[in-house]
């Protein structure tokens, strides 16, 4: 074999392309969140893959192709609006994983006392959640060997126990009658307290931009992209509703722990379908979800720290870009991860005992961060038609400017909505002034800070 060859580009098979997609995109721990507000849920979870997923999985298509280069949102802005907004873009990006990372963790202490410690004390969850935020500094810092094999198995174990909800939740139903009346007046959307939960919908189809970037591997794009996104939205929609319907084939939408829910529905599923000698499934199950929830947060936790560079944070934000002395790995990046997320764990634990609202207060928290970055991406399709128009795209979404601009107005309507509902709390609120408080605060804080690191970047330029 000649080693001075050229290796060819390996294509990606269309297949391989659905399924990663899949196993990338589906989240287990916003799947109680969804389930809670009952049958019309399902109804939204459909309006959501054919108003929002298709147009924004054409939108990312047609960036990533174009430009695959790392830092996706944050290069995309960039380019269309300049370095100021891509550096508030990429500030937002990466906080918002160390925001996310509590309400995960809330999720695991809260799921871990239901199963083995129901006694225990709002504080003792407190102190499991913050543990696991320092394990996962610490796995980042000492340069955690996170190999693909843990992603993969975590994956197939997220998808394994959605489609069992759903399986065994059909079985459940023929035998004892279902939990949730789901006539079809059931499916219609209505304004009711539970929609508080409906941006979760649009929270858990993101992600794709990501994957998109792999685009320009297909052997023909122009054909592969549209088809994976079409096939790849269906799986995950169909994943996500099975085992919402698993869910609320056991347990009425008005009773539904937003933070325990799933594990709830599979311990009386299995008890009750597969008999108390098949226990052992419910709790192989169980701590299969807890295992998926510590694989994903390791594997942002250490994808984010680990794109620091390719966004230039690290020489905006200096602290940032420290590296460990032995491992060589970003450890001040890490630390304010572990002191941020720990505070964040402590100040929704004082005073409050309903584990569901600290989670959903935190993650409405770290959602709404997440959600503006996308909200410019959105708007870059069009600016970067019209100022790269000469740039060849491998894949370009079909039918023009005007069907780009449907997408991107669908998109944003849809992105800033969202964004608005976190805003409002669930009906179980007890203070509403406190979780408003949080919210407004932190959300204004941490653009606050996104704009500081920028303006000081722009000025460090200036002086170049």
């Amino acid at each position: 074999m000649d080693n001075n060859k050229p290796m060819k580009n390996k294509k990606i098979k269309l297949l391989d392309m659905i399924l990663f997609s899949v196993c990338s995109i589906v989240v287990l721990d916003t799947v109680g969140s969804s389930s809670a507000m009952g049958v019309q849920g399902i109804s939204i979870w459909i309006l959501a893959l054919i108003l929002f997923f298709i147009p924004y999985g054409l939108i990312s298509a047609e960036l990533g192709s174009t430009w695959p280069e790392a830092g996706g949102i944050y290069i995309w802005t960039k380019r269309a609006f300049g370095d100021f907004w891509g550096t508030l873009v990429s500030w937002l990006y990466w906080i918002n994983v160390v925001y996310w990372m509590p309400s995960v963790y809330v999720t695991f202490a809260g799921t871990l006392t239901s199963i083995f410690t129901p006694s225990m004390s709002a504080w003792g969850q407190c102190i499991i959640a913050i543990s696991l935020i320092w394990i996962t500094v610490g796995l980042g810092i000492f340069n955690f060997n996170f190999s693909e094999k843990l992603a993969n198995i975590g994956a197939i174990i997220k998808v394994s126990v959605l489609i069992f909800l759903g399986t065994i939740g059909i079985i459940y139903t023929i035998r004892f009658g279902i939990a949730n009346n789901f006539s079809p007046s059931s499916f219609k959307i209505s304004l009711n307290n539970t929609l508080s939960f409906a941006p979760t919908v649009i929270y858990n189809l993101l992600g794709f931009e990501v994957i998109s970037s792999l685009a320009n591997k297909f052997d023909n794009p122009k054909k592969d992209v549209p088809k994976s996104i079409m096939l790849a939205g269906v799986l995950i929609g169909f994943v996500y509703i099975f085992g919402i319907f698993g869910i609320l084939a056991v347990i009425p939408a008005n009773k539904i722990n937003i933070v325990t829910g799933l594990c709830d529905a599979l311990k009386i599923l299995v008890f009750n379908v597969l008999g108390k000698n098949f226990s052992y499934i419910y709790f192989f199950l169980a701590i299969g979800f807890l295992f998926t929830l510590v694989t994903n947060m390791v594997a942002w936790a250490l994808g984010s720290n680990n794109v620091i560079s390719e966004t230039g944070l690290d020489k905006k934000m200096k602290v940032l870009g420290h590296k460990h002395s032995k491992y060589n790995t970003p450890d001040y990046a890490y630390y304010i991860m572990g002191v941020v997320g720990s505070i964040i764990v402590a100040t929704n634990y004082i005073g409050v005992q309903n584990v569901q609202q600290i989670y959903w207060t935190i993650f409405a928290f770290s959602s709404i961060i997440f959600l503006i970055p996308y909200i410019f991406m959105f708007a870059a399709v069009i600016k970067l038609r019209y100022i790269e128009k000469d740039k060849v795209r491998p894949y370009k979404i079909p039918g023009g400017k005007l069907v780009t601009w449907i997408c991107v107005i669908v998109g944003e309507i849809l992105l800033i909505g969202s964004t608005i509902f976190f805003f409002l709390p669930p009906s179980s609120t007890k203070n509403i002034f406190r979780y408003e408080l949080f919210l407004v605060t932190g959300v204004l804080i941490t653009i606050f800070i996104g704009i500081l690191i920028a303006m000081k970047g722009k000025k460090t330029e200036n002086t170049v």
